[in-house]
């Protein structure tokens, strides 16, 4: 379904007064959460897809659109950071991927130890601190070495945390956290949604505020399942390499014309409904 949410000019999208504020703050060296970022989702998700189909069209190999893939995550960082969200959450390789050509396996694991080498230092000094969760017993020692050394590198920062959800799936996250109840001996009635929570990969970060995917697909290919229950979906046919400052826009646009409610109703609507 492609976006149909207006793009505004900067000074007129919904999260402008609260980026000026954020600006204010960092002069002031004030970090903490700003009360009035309602409008802005703290926590965003993406599915980047599209990658093969970009090169396809253009009559390239599937791995050159993942390369550029590779360049489009770091300027839709930077255009995240800029717009005041706070957790970058993105789904680099499913658990299901490895069901993909050998041969494009092979070059994603490859492009991962490419991208850190090129874009690490520049991460670390935008103030981006990286994570990465997801099932590492099945990667190289050379891949989770890389990710050590840019965990540890970027740790300390706290303008953007880049999440990198890799060799990643929705329905392992709650199998890890239930086996480790079970590892635990927690008694049955112990386990509740606060528990698993808590020991899912994501237990650092709050839940998404906002869900997209690019590509033109409309599902959520077992991302993110636990902690997506109510975040905002946009979808978009724009392919993730093309994904740029535009969509980035209309996405937040649509975000903001949306009625969170959590399942519960406002309390203006009761006072009408009791009268």
């Amino acid at each position: 379904m492609p976006s149909s949410a207006p793009t505004l000019p900067m000074s007129e999208l919904p999260y402008a007064d609260n980026l000026a504020a954020d600006e204010a703050a960092a002069e002031s060296g004030v970090t903490e959460p700003r009360p009035d970022a309602c409008t802005v989702p703290r926590h965003v998700a993406v599915v980047m897809d599209g990658n093969g189909r970009w090169a396809r069209q253009r009559y390239m190999p599937r791995f050159f659109g993942h390369k550029q893939g590779v360049d489009a995550l770091v300027r839709a960082i930077d255009a995240f950071n800029a717009r005041g969200v706070r957790y970058l959450t993105v789904f680099a390789f499913s658990s299901e991927n490895w069901k993909r050509p050998t041969e494009e396996v092979s070059g994603l694991m490859s492009l991962v130890l490419v991208g850190v080498s090129k874009y690490l230092d520049k991460l670390a000094g935008d103030g981006v601190r990286i994570r990465i969760i997801g099932d590492r017993a099945t990667v190289s020692d050379r891949l989770r070495q890389a990710w050590d050394e840019a965990e540890r590198l970027t740790q300390s920062n706290d303008r953007i945390t880049l999440v990198v959800a890799f060799n990643y799936g929705g329905r392992w996250d709650v199998v890890q956290a239930c086996r480790r109840a079970l590892a635990e001996g927690v008694a049955p009635d112990a386990v509740d949604e606060d528990w698993l929570s808590r020991h899912m990969a994501l237990s650092f970060a709050p839940d998404p505020d906002l869900f997209i995917r690019t590509g033109g697909e409309m599902r959520m290919s077992n991302f993110l399942l636990w902690q997506a229950a109510y975040s905002e979906l946009f979808f978009t046919e724009c392919l993730w390499p093309d994904f740029g400052e535009a969509e980035i826009d209309a996405a937040l646009t649509a975000f903001a014309q949306r009625d969170r409610r959590f399942g519960g109703i406002r309390p203006q609507q009761a006072a009408r409904e009791d009268t």
